[in-house]
This record gives C-alpha cells, structure tokens and sequence, in this order.
C-alpha cells in the first residue's frame, strides 16, 4: 500500500536509464539508504521500468506509482503520471533533463527545493575544487554540481551503514558460498579451484582471459549473466548449443556458469563469495570494492578514450598502498583488459595470480581507505543541511 502524497518534507530523484543498470544501479542504492538509514520520504522517478526490473524483480513495470522498500517509485514519462509535488531536495541524476513541467514550477516557487545534480563517479583530482560549487541556470535557480568521489573533500562513495558487518558475516561462514552455489545450479567448485564472477561488457579481452583459462593448472570457475559478457564468448560456446540460466559448459580447465540477472541484494552476496571480480560501469564497480576482494574494472568507453584517464586516475589511488610490482601488474592488467590487449590481459592475469596474497590483503583494506570516514548519503545529507 503506497503512502498518501504530502506537498513538501521529501526528496525527489530523477534518473534516464542510460546504461541498462548503471545508472539507475546507483540511484535505486541512493533511493533506498537515504529511506532506511535517514527516515527520509523519496520518491525515484525512472523512465524505463524494463531495465529497472532486471534488478529490482519485484517491479510491476506497468504501474505508474509504485512503493517498494519504502521509496515511491514513479514510471518517469510525458506527461507526467501526476504533478510534481515540490519537496525539500530534487536531485537529477547523472546530468538528465527534468521535465518542462517541473522546470516550470521551480520558476514560480518562492522556496525551491534544493538542486543538486549527482554526477558520475571519478577519482580524477579536478573534481575536488568542482565539488559543491553552484551554477546559475536560465531559469535564476542556482544548481549545485555534487561529485562522489574517493577523499573527504569530494561528496563521497556509496555505501549503506553497517554493509562491510554483513559482508564480514557472510564470507566467515563457508555455508554461506556453498549456499549460494548451489541455488545457482553451480556444482563441482573445489576448495583450490578459482571462482571469478564476470560482469562486463562485449570484450575481446575476455575472450582470451577464458581461453588462457581453459589451459590453467588449477580449475576456473566463470560465473556469467546472460547478456554483454556471454556475447565476447560465442566462438568457445559449440555450434548449436543454446545456454540458458542454470546451464554449464565445461571446456578443459575452465567451467563457464550461466546466471539469471539478480537483485542487487544478491549480486552483493555473489561478489562476497568469489576469489575474484570482473565488473562494469559504476555501481557494480563500487559494489567490487566493497567485496573485499581483486577485481578488474571495465568502464565504460568515451570519446577520445577520455575514459582510459578515469581508469589511471583510479588505479593510481587504489595501488597507492600496493607494492610496487604488484600495483604495477593490477594497473598494466586493467588497462590492458580496457583496450582489448588479449596478450596482455592474459600474461598480467597470470603474473597478478602469482602475487595473489599481496592482492588479497591489499583488497581487504582498500574499502576503509577508500570510504574516506563517511559515505556518499551521509556527506549529501550533511550539505544539504548546510544549505
């Protein structure tokens, strides 16, 4: 049963679905944290509720307003399913457009809503002096740019109170993993076999990660979802074999694993469990960290490769307390892996296995490093409160 509408004391949140389950990834973690770990009403407007479903299946995609879990969910359309009700806070996530209609009413308020625009993601140094400042728009109501980010002078990284207790909790208990394994259909996972969880996008790199994988001395586990990942991988897969969700594919050493698409509850909980991630975007990105665990980030590609800068200003933070030589192989294999450096990708994967224990202990501490002392929903309630 959804809660009545009240005309001000709650946030609202707009987000276009650019990326199938980046974007909306992020906003939906928001939605829910600033609800359960601040009591504040949001209501997330979202255009695309196919896309949302895929990680939110208790998602009636044909409603046009919606609670889940406490958050107002509005199927975000022309014209709007209902006016606009101002409230405290409006946020547009990632740069989107807000409706005419709701620009409209921002002009005739005498007291509107504070403006923030979240941005992506980026450890990128100049972010720090863009972080907060306001821009006068056309309309006269000044906006304000806010930047996650990874130190105490950018707005932070998302993380809701009390995740890394739960994870602590759940890879103390071997149960937990096999578990999960075998909900998913996953048999045959030795204690000395290597269980990689992949979620990318199409990717020559991975192609030969799972080819250098079938020759591997120890056993390789690759947990992948339908879609983007699975696309890189149809010349292993035999002519005529149609894998589902559930299904396994068994080649040498390597043991290809189909999942359904999860929640993001669960997709936590798989990333606990594996030795190591390939992960995507933004949202499975952070999601990696908070794992405790290796990982390799595939971001997503811009013009002029302007996304290869994001990637070495992040591996410069992150193997900031790394060895050397360790630090060195993580950076030359992510950067190899993003540029579809196949050979490369594949001698860095070996050389990193080589030195696993200094990844691993590396990977345990990162995510206090990185929180910084106070997540994204905290340092964005505390400056809104500032005013």
């Amino acid at each position: 049963m959804t809660k009545p509408l009240s005309s001000a004391g709650h946030w609202d949140i707009f987000c276009t679905v650019v990326d199938n389950y980046g974007d909306i990834g992020v906003t939906w973690r928001l939605a829910k944290q600033l609800v359960h770990d601040f009591g504040i009403e949001v209501r997330l407007w979202v255009d695309d509720l196919k896309s949302f479903a895929h990680i939110l299946p208790g998602l009636d995609v044909t409603l046009s307003r919606q609670e889940i879990m406490g958050v107002t969910i509005y199927h975000w359309r022309q014209p709007l399913p209902e006016q606009w009700q101002p409230g405290d806070v409006l946020i547009e996530a990632f740069a989107c457009n807000l409706p005419a209609s709701v620009l409209e009413q921002l002009v005739s308020l005498d007291k509107p809503p504070r403006w923030l625009n979240l941005e992506y993601l980026s450890a990128e140094g100049w972010i720090d002096s863009c972080h907060g400042l306001p821009s006068l728009q056309s309309n006269g109501i000044s906006k304000h740019f806010y930047f996650p980010g990874f130190t105490p002078c950018s707005g932070g990284l998302l993380c809701e109170h009390g995740l890394f207790e739960q994870r602590d909790k759940w890879q103390g208990d071997p149960a937990n993993r096999a578990r999960l394994l075998k909900d998913l259909n996953i048999e045959g996972v030795g204690s000395e076999d290597t269980l990689v969880s992949v979620f990318s996008y199409e990717s020559s790199a991975l192609l030969s990660l799972c080819q250098s994988w079938r020759q591997a001395n120890k056993r390789v586990h690759a947990l992948i979802p339908m879609g983007r990942s699975l696309n890189s991988l149809q010349t292993l897969i035999p002519d005529g074999l149609d894998l589902m969700p559930g299904d396994s594919l068994t080649l040498d050493s390597l043991t290809l694993h189909i999942l359904p698409m999860t929640d993001q509850h669960a997709y936590d909980r798989l990333l606990w469990s594996c030795d190591f991630n390939i992960v995507r975007g933004e949202d499975s990105f952070i999601r990696a960290q908070w794992a405790a665990k290796p990982f390799i980030w595939h971001i997503y590609g811009q013009e002029d490769d302007a996304h290869l800068d994001k990637l070495s200003a992040f591996s410069d933070r992150y193997i900031g307390s790394l060895d050397e030589d360790t630090g060195q192989i993580w950076s030359m294999l992510n950067l190899a892996f993003n540029q579809e450096d196949g050979e490369t990708t594949e001698k860095m994967w070996k050389e990193l296995h080589d030195r696993r224990i200094f990844m691993d202990k590396h990977a345990i501490k990162w995510p206090m490093l990185a929180l910084n002392h106070a997540d994204l929903a905290t340092r964005l309630v505390q400056f809104v409160k500032k005013g």
